[in-house]
Protein backbone atom coordinates (compact mmCIF):
# COMPACT_ATOMS: atom_id res chain seq x y z
CA UNK A 1 0.00 0.00 0.00
CA UNK A 2 1.21 3.20 -1.26
CA UNK A 3 1.98 5.70 1.53
CA UNK A 4 0.75 9.05 -0.45
CA UNK A 5 -1.18 9.84 -3.12
CA UNK A 6 0.85 11.82 -5.80
CA UNK A 7 -1.20 14.25 -8.19
CA UNK A 8 -0.28 16.55 -10.95
CA UNK A 9 -1.93 18.50 -13.95
CA UNK A 10 -2.95 17.30 -17.08
CA UNK A 11 0.01 19.83 -18.53
CA UNK A 12 2.89 17.18 -17.20
CA UNK A 13 2.06 15.66 -20.83
CA UNK A 14 1.76 11.83 -20.05
CA UNK A 15 -0.27 9.25 -21.60
CA UNK A 16 -3.83 8.63 -19.59
CA UNK A 17 -2.59 4.65 -19.51
CA UNK A 18 0.82 6.47 -18.42
CA UNK A 19 -1.40 7.89 -15.50
CA UNK A 20 -3.48 5.26 -14.67
CA UNK A 21 -0.96 2.28 -14.71
CA UNK A 22 1.28 4.35 -11.89
CA UNK A 23 -2.07 5.22 -10.00
CA UNK A 24 -1.23 9.12 -10.55
CA UNK A 25 -4.80 11.20 -10.46
CA UNK A 26 -4.59 15.00 -12.26
CA UNK A 27 -6.27 17.79 -12.60
CA UNK A 28 -7.61 18.97 -15.50
CA UNK A 29 -6.63 22.68 -17.36
CA UNK A 30 -8.76 23.76 -19.55
CA UNK A 31 -8.86 25.92 -23.43
CA UNK A 32 -11.26 27.67 -25.87
CA UNK A 33 -11.28 26.99 -28.89
CA UNK A 34 -13.12 28.23 -31.85
CA UNK A 35 -15.63 29.35 -29.15
CA UNK A 36 -15.74 26.19 -27.62
CA UNK A 37 -14.87 25.02 -24.21
CA UNK A 38 -12.91 21.95 -23.56
CA UNK A 39 -10.87 20.10 -20.93
CA UNK A 40 -7.17 18.75 -21.48
CA UNK A 41 -7.76 15.56 -21.40
CA UNK A 42 -4.80 14.11 -22.81
CA UNK A 43 -6.70 13.48 -25.87
CA UNK A 44 -9.63 11.58 -24.82
CA UNK A 45 -11.92 14.61 -26.31
CA UNK A 46 -9.64 15.98 -29.22
CA UNK A 47 -7.07 13.98 -29.93
CA UNK A 48 -4.04 15.21 -30.72
CA UNK A 49 -3.63 15.42 -34.26
CA UNK A 50 -6.86 16.66 -34.64
CA UNK A 51 -6.01 19.94 -32.21
CA UNK A 52 -2.37 20.38 -34.24
CA UNK A 53 -4.48 20.36 -37.79
CA UNK A 54 -7.11 23.06 -36.26
CA UNK A 55 -4.03 25.10 -35.24
CA UNK A 56 -2.11 24.63 -38.44
CA UNK A 57 -5.46 26.02 -39.93
CA UNK A 58 -5.06 29.04 -38.05
CA UNK A 59 -6.72 28.53 -34.55
CA UNK A 60 -5.82 30.45 -31.67
CA UNK A 61 -7.37 28.72 -28.45
CA UNK A 62 -7.31 30.49 -24.89
CA UNK A 63 -6.22 28.49 -22.09
CA UNK A 64 -7.28 28.71 -18.94
CA UNK A 65 -5.40 26.88 -14.98
CA UNK A 66 -6.80 24.46 -12.82
CA UNK A 67 -9.06 26.90 -10.28
CA UNK A 68 -8.74 26.05 -6.36
CA UNK A 69 -12.34 24.69 -6.30
CA UNK A 70 -10.92 22.38 -8.94
CA UNK A 71 -8.02 21.44 -7.08
CA UNK A 72 -10.26 20.79 -3.82
CA UNK A 73 -12.78 17.92 -5.75
CA UNK A 74 -8.89 16.55 -7.14
CA UNK A 75 -7.66 16.24 -3.24
CA UNK A 76 -10.32 15.95 -0.52
CA UNK A 77 -11.59 12.37 -1.30
CA UNK A 78 -8.26 11.47 -0.41
CA UNK A 79 -7.61 13.36 3.01
CA UNK A 80 -10.61 12.02 3.77
CA UNK A 81 -10.01 8.55 3.26
CA UNK A 82 -6.87 9.13 5.74
CA UNK A 83 -4.32 9.40 2.91
CA UNK A 84 -1.82 11.73 2.79
CA UNK A 85 -1.45 14.07 -0.57
CA UNK A 86 1.50 15.67 -2.69
CA UNK A 87 0.72 17.52 -5.47
CA UNK A 88 2.78 18.72 -8.34
CA UNK A 89 2.14 21.76 -10.33
CA UNK A 90 2.72 23.54 -13.60
CA UNK A 91 5.54 25.81 -13.38
CA UNK A 92 4.49 29.31 -11.68
CA UNK A 93 7.11 30.93 -14.32
CA UNK A 94 3.99 30.24 -16.78
CA UNK A 95 1.02 29.64 -14.65
CA UNK A 96 -0.91 30.68 -12.17
CA UNK A 97 -1.76 27.39 -11.16
CA UNK A 98 0.41 26.96 -7.99
CA UNK A 99 -1.50 30.04 -6.22
CA UNK A 100 -4.55 27.94 -7.02
CA UNK A 101 -3.11 24.99 -5.57
CA UNK A 102 -1.78 26.77 -2.40
CA UNK A 103 -5.09 28.02 -2.03
CA UNK A 104 -6.78 24.86 -1.75
CA UNK A 105 -4.11 23.55 0.50
CA UNK A 106 -4.93 26.12 3.01
CA UNK A 107 -8.70 25.13 3.03
CA UNK A 108 -8.03 21.73 3.08
CA UNK A 109 -5.52 21.64 5.67
CA UNK A 110 -7.74 23.51 8.13
CA UNK A 111 -10.30 20.66 7.06
CA UNK A 112 -8.17 17.73 7.97
CA UNK A 113 -5.53 19.08 10.27
CA UNK A 114 -4.27 15.27 10.79
CA UNK A 115 -3.31 14.25 7.60
CA UNK A 116 -0.56 16.08 5.54
CA UNK A 117 -1.14 17.92 2.12
CA UNK A 118 1.95 19.19 0.20
CA UNK A 119 2.19 21.25 -2.56
CA UNK A 120 5.14 22.07 -4.71
CA UNK A 121 5.84 24.10 -7.48
CA UNK A 122 8.01 22.05 -10.08
CA UNK A 123 9.54 24.59 -12.33
CA UNK A 124 8.78 22.30 -14.91
CA UNK A 125 6.74 21.79 -17.93
CA UNK A 126 5.21 18.73 -20.22
CA UNK A 127 6.97 16.03 -20.47
CA UNK A 128 9.59 17.25 -18.22
CA UNK A 129 6.90 17.89 -15.70
CA UNK A 130 5.84 14.34 -16.41
CA UNK A 131 9.69 13.11 -15.97
CA UNK A 132 9.52 15.03 -12.34
CA UNK A 133 6.58 13.48 -11.46
CA UNK A 134 7.90 9.77 -12.94
CA UNK A 135 10.84 10.02 -10.40
CA UNK A 136 8.55 11.19 -7.07
CA UNK A 137 6.50 8.10 -8.10
CA UNK A 138 9.13 5.89 -7.40
CA UNK A 139 10.05 7.54 -4.73
CA UNK A 140 5.67 6.47 -2.98
CA UNK A 141 6.43 3.08 -4.61
CA UNK A 142 9.79 2.96 -2.72
CA UNK A 143 7.76 3.37 0.65
CA UNK A 144 8.70 7.35 0.79
CA UNK A 145 6.48 9.43 3.38
CA UNK A 146 5.10 12.18 1.43
CA UNK A 147 6.94 14.46 3.71
CA UNK A 148 10.42 12.91 2.52
CA UNK A 149 9.27 12.98 -1.09
CA UNK A 150 8.42 16.35 -0.88
CA UNK A 151 11.39 17.35 0.89
CA UNK A 152 13.61 15.52 -2.11
CA UNK A 153 11.46 16.89 -4.48
CA UNK A 154 12.25 20.63 -3.84
CA UNK A 155 15.39 19.82 -3.15
CA UNK A 156 15.84 18.20 -6.99
CA UNK A 157 13.75 19.52 -9.19
CA UNK A 158 16.21 22.34 -10.85
CA UNK A 159 18.14 19.02 -11.42
CA UNK A 160 15.37 18.51 -13.94
CA UNK A 161 16.56 19.72 -17.80
CA UNK A 162 14.55 20.89 -20.87
CA UNK A 163 15.83 21.87 -23.85
CA UNK A 164 13.39 22.48 -26.79
CA UNK A 165 13.28 24.23 -30.53
CA UNK A 166 9.74 25.47 -32.28
CA UNK A 167 9.60 25.63 -36.14
CA UNK A 168 6.33 27.88 -35.80
CA UNK A 169 7.88 31.24 -34.44
CA UNK A 170 4.27 33.13 -34.91
CA UNK A 171 3.63 31.36 -31.72
CA UNK A 172 6.53 32.74 -29.84
CA UNK A 173 5.46 36.69 -31.20
CA UNK A 174 2.31 35.90 -29.82
CA UNK A 175 3.60 35.42 -26.42
CA UNK A 176 6.04 37.70 -26.48
CA UNK A 177 9.13 35.76 -26.57
CA UNK A 178 10.18 37.30 -29.88
CA UNK A 179 9.70 40.55 -31.20
CA UNK A 180 7.09 40.74 -34.75
CA UNK A 181 10.34 41.83 -36.86
CA UNK A 182 12.32 38.64 -35.47
CA UNK A 183 9.57 36.76 -36.01
CA UNK A 184 8.79 37.29 -39.89
CA UNK A 185 13.22 37.38 -40.14
CA UNK A 186 14.03 34.36 -38.46
CA UNK A 187 11.32 32.68 -40.61
CA UNK A 188 12.65 33.62 -43.90
CA UNK A 189 15.92 32.39 -42.81
CA UNK A 190 14.88 29.44 -41.87
CA UNK A 191 15.95 29.93 -37.78
CA UNK A 192 14.99 27.50 -35.22
CA UNK A 193 15.63 29.48 -31.64
CA UNK A 194 16.77 27.11 -28.61
CA UNK A 195 14.94 27.79 -25.36
CA UNK A 196 14.70 26.30 -22.03
CA UNK A 197 13.30 26.31 -18.74
CA UNK A 198 15.17 28.69 -16.16
CA UNK A 199 15.95 27.91 -12.44
CA UNK A 200 12.81 30.38 -12.05
CA UNK A 201 10.72 28.54 -14.23
CA UNK A 202 10.46 30.85 -17.36
CA UNK A 203 10.81 30.03 -20.94
CA UNK A 204 13.97 31.62 -21.79
CA UNK A 205 15.94 31.81 -25.42
CA UNK A 206 19.30 30.83 -25.12
CA UNK A 207 20.90 29.92 -29.07
CA UNK A 208 20.04 29.90 -32.56
CA UNK A 209 20.38 27.43 -35.02
CA UNK A 210 19.75 27.28 -38.91
CA UNK A 211 17.02 24.85 -40.20
CA UNK A 212 15.76 21.47 -37.83
CA UNK A 213 18.92 19.24 -38.12
CA UNK A 214 21.67 22.31 -36.94
CA UNK A 215 18.65 22.42 -33.99
CA UNK A 216 18.21 19.04 -33.25
CA UNK A 217 22.17 18.33 -32.89
CA UNK A 218 22.15 21.66 -30.79
CA UNK A 219 20.11 20.11 -28.77
CA UNK A 220 21.89 17.04 -27.96
CA UNK A 221 24.70 19.11 -27.34
CA UNK A 222 23.29 20.64 -24.57
CA UNK A 223 22.04 17.25 -23.25
CA UNK A 224 26.17 16.25 -23.60
CA UNK A 225 26.95 18.97 -21.72
CA UNK A 226 24.20 19.03 -19.05
CA UNK A 227 23.24 15.33 -18.27
CA UNK A 228 23.57 13.69 -14.92
CA UNK A 229 21.92 10.93 -13.45
CA UNK A 230 19.92 11.58 -10.53
CA UNK A 231 20.30 8.12 -8.79
CA UNK A 232 23.98 7.62 -10.07
CA UNK A 233 25.10 11.27 -10.16
CA UNK A 234 28.66 9.81 -10.84
CA UNK A 235 27.23 9.32 -14.71
CA UNK A 236 27.13 12.43 -16.34
CA UNK A 237 27.64 13.56 -20.10
CA UNK A 238 28.46 10.74 -22.58
CA UNK A 239 27.74 8.40 -19.23
CA UNK A 240 24.36 9.62 -18.35
CA UNK A 241 22.38 6.62 -17.44
CA UNK A 242 19.18 7.72 -16.62
CA UNK A 243 15.70 8.44 -18.12
CA UNK A 244 15.36 10.34 -21.33
CA UNK A 245 11.58 12.19 -22.51
CA UNK A 246 11.15 13.87 -26.03
CA UNK A 247 7.38 15.55 -26.53
CA UNK A 248 6.63 16.83 -30.28
CA UNK A 249 3.93 19.31 -31.64
CA UNK A 250 2.73 17.43 -34.78
CA UNK A 251 6.39 16.56 -35.63
CA UNK A 252 6.80 12.76 -34.86
CA UNK A 253 9.38 12.20 -37.41
CA UNK A 254 11.76 15.04 -36.39
CA UNK A 255 11.20 13.81 -32.29
CA UNK A 256 11.84 9.89 -33.85
CA UNK A 257 14.90 11.63 -35.01
CA UNK A 258 16.12 13.32 -31.73
CA UNK A 259 15.48 10.40 -29.93
CA UNK A 260 17.67 7.81 -32.72
CA UNK A 261 20.76 11.23 -32.13
CA UNK A 262 20.46 10.35 -28.09
CA UNK A 263 20.25 7.14 -28.03
CA UNK A 264 23.10 6.83 -30.54
CA UNK A 265 25.13 9.30 -27.87
CA UNK A 266 24.16 8.23 -24.65
CA UNK A 267 24.44 4.48 -24.66
CA UNK A 268 23.78 4.05 -20.84
CA UNK A 269 20.43 5.20 -20.82
CA UNK A 270 17.69 4.05 -18.93
CA UNK A 271 15.65 2.32 -21.60
CA UNK A 272 15.06 3.72 -24.88
CA UNK A 273 14.06 7.17 -25.08
CA UNK A 274 10.34 8.08 -25.03
CA UNK A 275 7.98 9.93 -27.33
CA UNK A 276 4.82 11.74 -25.90
CA UNK A 277 2.72 14.33 -27.72
CA UNK A 278 2.37 17.93 -26.52
CA UNK A 279 -0.50 18.52 -25.03
CA UNK A 280 -3.20 21.05 -25.65
CA UNK A 281 -2.86 23.59 -23.12
CA UNK A 282 1.01 23.76 -23.87
CA UNK A 283 0.78 23.34 -27.48
CA UNK A 284 -1.94 26.45 -27.48
CA UNK A 285 1.28 28.17 -26.72
CA UNK A 286 3.82 26.35 -28.87
CA UNK A 287 1.85 26.14 -31.78
CA UNK A 288 2.98 22.66 -34.00
CA UNK A 289 6.56 21.72 -35.06
CA UNK A 290 7.86 21.93 -31.15
CA UNK A 291 10.37 19.75 -30.15
CA UNK A 292 11.41 19.46 -26.75
CA UNK A 293 13.95 17.28 -25.12
CA UNK A 294 13.75 16.61 -21.40
CA UNK A 295 16.76 14.46 -18.93
CA UNK A 296 18.44 14.66 -15.39
CA UNK A 297 21.29 17.15 -15.32
CA UNK A 298 23.56 19.18 -13.00
CA UNK A 299 21.00 22.03 -11.46
CA UNK A 300 19.79 24.97 -13.14
CA UNK A 301 21.52 28.22 -12.65
CA UNK A 302 20.62 31.23 -14.18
Amino acid sequence: MNNFILTCCSTADMTREYFAERNIPYALFHYDLDGVSYPDDLGLTMPSAEFFKKIAAGAAPITSQVNAEEYIALIEPHLAAGTDVLHLTLSSGISGSYNSAKIAQQVLNKRYPDRKFFVVDSLAASSGFGLLVDRVADLRDEGWTAEDAYNWTEQNKLKLHHWFTPQDLKHLRRGGRVSGAAAIVGTLLNICPILNVDNVGHLTPRSKSRGIKNALEALVKRMEDNAQDIKNPENKGLDYSGKCYICNSACLDEAKELAALVESKFPKLDGKVEIFDIGTVIGSHTGCGTIALFFWGSERKD
